[in-house]
């Protein structure tokens, strides 16, 4: 029996974001005159409490069982509409968004009659496919509770700890022979100023007696198969190697400290980087240098390596500040572009430095200062003055940037990497630091540089993360995936060739050889169902019959 369609159409004005633009009174005219639209609902803010009240109350009331939803991107509100369905009685998947605010009203905003026709349009189209929707279940795996941590440093000791004493099987896995990292060679870790060595010691010391945490030093990860929930890693250690397998895998590689060959005269000896320096203040050697003069946004903030890593000013005033209280007499100078010190409690400590007689020059890009044998050149934008500094030793802070094997790890498991080289996040400012639908999750400077604390606090809540995950007895992912009909599947093995999750395969069956779809890897994607010479390949959610419909209704009038 041939359902009765009852679809409901919901516009919202996002404030004046859409009404601004759209004549909303005209579109919800229009909309109520489409095939199978039962009902049309407006509100001022539809992802607001209220307004998400009002769709879920409609959808029951008025008995609907297909909703398009007319607002903004489907990738920031498509699950929170989704949800109100669900909340509602309805599945999920019978709900569509329009994206009415990106594509109309933000981009038309010089010609609102236009605008408001192409949102006519979009609505139009939503509402023909909307009509073809069908009901689809999630995809369930099961979940196996154990972790591995990739990077041994700050970040993945805070991970691989925070599960462990939650009961949850971890190896840390760690290319170097220590842990780590870069807290190796520090000194005094701001704001605490506690010893990096001390607290490296302490946080070792709980990784190696915890029962929980298997840690795997001199190892290297070299194949990555699975799922969320059941991976399997593949590392190499000693020339042997094993598999590893986990529910969930964190990423914590790190970074590394960039080192300016070329730049203001660096040698190692009296042009050393920041990083040098905490090595020598670690080291505890007499200082000898009565002239010290630090130089800011060396090697970042440029045109190759425009970002700021955000770490640098912090590290310069500490360490500028350790040197001023231990050697009074010593002058210290600063040299600037920007001070990026956020925070109430870092731009105080600005105040107690300068207190402390640390001096501070301002320079332009256009003008960077010059290293001499004894002295540094700056064309102070404070003063409006040249000045020459006595330098006996010139500290520059340059930037972290994206350890070597970046890429190398990021194609193993299929995550992107950004034009710097860092893991990236394409839903970062929707999920900063997870990447929680394939169970892979990334924190500290892996992700982007960041300072110790900061890297600290990713661990623990990527452990939360992954601690969620491993609650459930299995997970749910969502059931847009390829279909083989295996009746008119050839086994020509172009599927299989072409997907780069390794998700469609060539298997024996009581047909003979056909290609088979294993679920929980597929990401959607649609490469397979394009590529099939014999059309054999559907997609869930979006199958031609719903692509064509919306096509021929961008054309009708």
């Amino acid at each position: 029996m041939e359902e009765d369609l009852r679809i409901g159409v919901f516009i919202c004005e996002c404030g004046q974001n859409i009404a601004g633009t759209i004549d909303i009174g005209k579109i919800e005219e229009y909309a109520k005159s489409l095939p199978a639209v039962s009902f049309v609902g407006r509100s001022r803010y539809a992802c607001y409490r209220k307004g998400l009240r009002d769709i879920r109350e409609a959808i029951a009331r008025e008995g609907l069982n297909r909703v398009v939803i007319a607002a903004c991107t489907p990738r920031t509100h498509e699950h929170l509409f989704r949800g109100i369905g669900e909340e509602a009685g309805l599945n999920k998947f019978l709900v569509e968004m329009v994206n009415i605010r990106d594509q109309c009203s933000w981009v038309h905003g010089e010609v609102p009659e236009k605008a408001t026709r192409k949102a006519k349009d979009l609505i139009r189209m939503g509402v023909a496919r909307a009509s073809l929707l069908e009901p689809q279940a999630e995809v369930k795996a099961e979940v196996n509770p154990a972790a591995v941590v990739i990077g041994a440093g700050v970040a993945g000791m805070a991970a691989a700890l925070s599960l462990a004493r939650l009961n949850y099987p971890v190896k840390l896995v760690e290319k170097e022979s220590r842990v780590g990292g870069l807290l190796n060679g520090l000194y005094q870790l701001y704001p605490l100023m506690q010893k990096a060595s001390d607290f490296l010691a302490g946080q070792t010391s709980e990784v190696e007696k915890n029962p929980n945490i298997e840690l795997l030093t001199n190892t290297t990860v070299i194949g990555v198969e699975g799922y969320i929930g059941n991976y399997q890693v593949s590392v190499s250690r000693d020339g042997t190697t094993s598999t590893l397998p986990a529910g969930v895998i964190i990423i914590a590689t790190g970074a590394e400290v960039f080192s300016p060959e070329g730049l203001f005269d660096y040698n190692g000896k009296n042009v050393i980087t920041q990083f040098e320096f905490e090595q020598v203040l670690r080291d505890g050697k007499k200082l000898k240098a009565k002239d010290i003069v630090m130089i800011q946004c060396v090697g970042s903030r440029t045109e190759n390596r425009p970002y700021c890593s955000r770490i640098c000013c912090l590290t310069a005033l500490k360490n500028a500040g350790i040197i001023k209280e231990k050697y009074p007499a010593t002058d210290v100078h600063l040299v600037f572009r920007d001070l990026q010190m956020s925070g109430a409690l870092r731009e105080k400590d600005i105040k107690k430095i300068k207190e402390l007689g640390v001096k501070f020059y301002q320079y332009l890009p256009s003008q960077p200062p010059e290293v001499e044998d004894k002295s540094v050149e700056v064309n102070d934008q404070l003063s409006g003055q040249k000045i020459a500094l006595a330098s006996d030793l010139t500290v520059l802070s340059t930037p972290l940037v994206a350890p070597p094997g970046s890429k190398e790890l990021s194609t193993l498991l299929r995550k992107p990497i950004d034009e710097y080289g860092f893991i990236s996040d394409p839903l970062i400012k929707l999920r900063p630091v997870n990447y929680t639908p394939e169970g892979i999750f990334i924190c500290g400077c892996a992700h982007w540089p960041a300072d110790v604390g900061e890297s600290i606090s990713q661990g623990y809540r990527v452990a939360a993360q992954a601690a969620q995950i491993f609650k459930q007895a299995e997970v749910e992912t969502e059931p847009i995936v390829s279909h083989v009909d295996e009746e008119l599947c050839i086994a020509c093995g172009l599927c299989e060739s072409i997907c780069r999750f390794n998700a469609i395969r060539l298997i024996e069956t009581d047909k003979g050889m056909k290609s088979r779809v294993f679920p929980i890897l597929c990401k959607g994607c649609g490469t397979c169902s394009a590529a099939c010479p014999m059309k054999a390949i559907t997609m869930h959610h979006f199958k031609d019959e719903q692509i064509s419909a919306q096509i021929a209704a961008s054309v009708a009038s």
